[in-house]
């Protein structure tokens, strides 16, 4: 998050308006209408990135159930990253499919990519998400900033912070257990010797 990006608002707007074509079904098999390697390609083209197919490995998928969500998140990723404002402050292709691979996979298991255009705390998600894996920040905040709030609006940290409390609470509840027969061992001790 060392460079200063676009405004957040642009990119939350941009996001807001994604065309129905981002949002289509992707083409896994014989079902979808979206060829997403090609989206990806023609997204890639616009930098000047010439893309191989090995690249466009993370949006190939045979299994509609596990890959549809995920080439779905890359297609709204492509969508924001081709702002005009990328283009224009020369970030580099190659920098642009990492940050579309990465917030694929990342974001997949947890979020629907069709809440990434609908819901505004996804919509920043998205935004902070995919600035944050091509070391930007939103225009006008520190890293610090950045960082505080990509960590409030991330489903991701939401989720590792709900398992580490669960597992907390299960440690704890087994140090009770441990405890209360520890107590109930001493007591009839106690009782066997009195």
């Amino acid at each position: 998050m060392n460079t200063e990006g676009p405004a957040l608002e642009s990119l939350l707007h941009r996001l807001a308006e994604t065309p129905d074509d981002f949002l289509a079904e992707p083409r896994i098999g014989g079902s979808g209408s979206v060829h997403v390697a090609a989206v990806i390609h023609d997204c890639l083209a616009q930098f000047g990135y010439a893309v191989s197919p090995q690249d466009l490995g993370f949006v190939q998928g045979t299994d509609p159930k596990n890959d549809r969500n995920r080439q779905g998140i890359a297609l709204v990723a492509a969508w924001l990253l081709t702002d005009p404002w990328f283009r224009q402050h020369t970030v580099a292709g190659g920098a642009v499919l990492k940050a579309l691979s990465i917030s694929a996979f990342e974001m997949a298991p947890y979020v629907m990519a069709r809440k990434f255009v609908e819901d505004p705390d996804r919509r920043e998600e998205m935004a902070r998400f995919a600035l944050a894996r091509l070391d930007m920040r939103p225009a006008g905040e520190s890293i610090a900033q950045a960082q505080d709030r990509l960590t409030t609006v991330s489903t991701a940290e939401r989720v590792r912070v709900f398992h580490a409390a669960q597992a907390a609470e299960e440690r704890a509840r087994a140090i009770r257990e441990a405890l209360a027969r520890k107590a109930a061992e001493e007591s009839a001790d106690k009782y066997t010797r009195e």
